[in-house]
């Protein structure tokens, strides 16, 4: 038997070729080195930065679509109140255009009217027919009296009166219409001027006054 000498320590096996010194290399290179984890950072950041854009870039086309929704939604609602505003115009002047023609037959109601003639059938037909046209927005204008306007009134006879102070619709030779804002006819009308050199007289109230207490009471006093 042989005796192991003391203080003898068994070495780890080397692998052929290497020295047991390479052995301490290879256990200080374990997992969990500084480089090893600097490199999952870096792409971290990478990834990140590159996320950043493509959100930055998502929120601008996002901007630009919902501008342009804007726009759109904008452009139809002028293109609906137009096609309404049109609609309106047009359905205003096919009914113009209709009273326009009754105008003759209201003429005709209105002369019978004058002349005792409107009795019987005929003057439930034009009494229904002035009430459908009134219920369709046509109004009667033109009164003797008022002032002459040549916007909705049309001279047919011209003279001049003393009893005026301004150019006088003194007579009604037809009648005008209008359906809403629009003169469908003028009035057609006689007037008067003021008399060419006449100035109206304007009495003093004191000086009436004075004149009436005089009179009651038989003249001024005398001395």
């Amino acid at each position: 038997m042989t005796e192991e000498t003391p203080g003898f320590e068994e070495k780890p096996d080397v692998p052929s070729g290497a020295t047991p010194d390479d052995a301490e290399p290879q256990a200080a290179s374990s997992p969990g080195t500084p480089g090893e984890e600097a490199a999952p950072a870096g792409d971290a950041a990478l990834q990140i930065a590159g996320l950043t854009a493509q959100l930055d870039q998502v929120r601008k086309a996002l901007d630009e679509r919902t501008a342009d929704l804007q726009r759109l939604q904008a452009e139809f609602q002028n293109y609906r109140r137009r096609v309404e505003r049109d609609r309106i115009t047009v359905k205003e002047i096919a009914i113009a255009n209709i009273l326009t023609e009754l105008l003759p037959v209201l003429d005709d109601i209105g002369r019978a009217r004058e002349h005792g003639e409107f009795v019987g059938g005929f003057k439930v037909v034009g009494e229904s027919l002035e009430s459908v046209v009134a219920k369709m927005g046509l109004q009667q204008f033109g009164k003797e009296g008022e002032p002459f306007d040549p916007t909705i009134h049309e001279a047919l006879m011209h003279s001049y009166a003393p009893d005026v102070t301004e150019t006088t619709c003194v007579a009604i030779l037809q009648p005008g219409y209008r359906f809403g804002e629009r003169t469908i006819r003028p009035a057609r009308v006689a007037v008067a001027e003021p008399q060419p050199g006449a100035q109206p007289v304007k009495a003093d109230s004191s000086d009436s006054a004075e004149t009436a207490d005089d009179k009651e009471s038989g003249g001024p006093d005398e001395g």
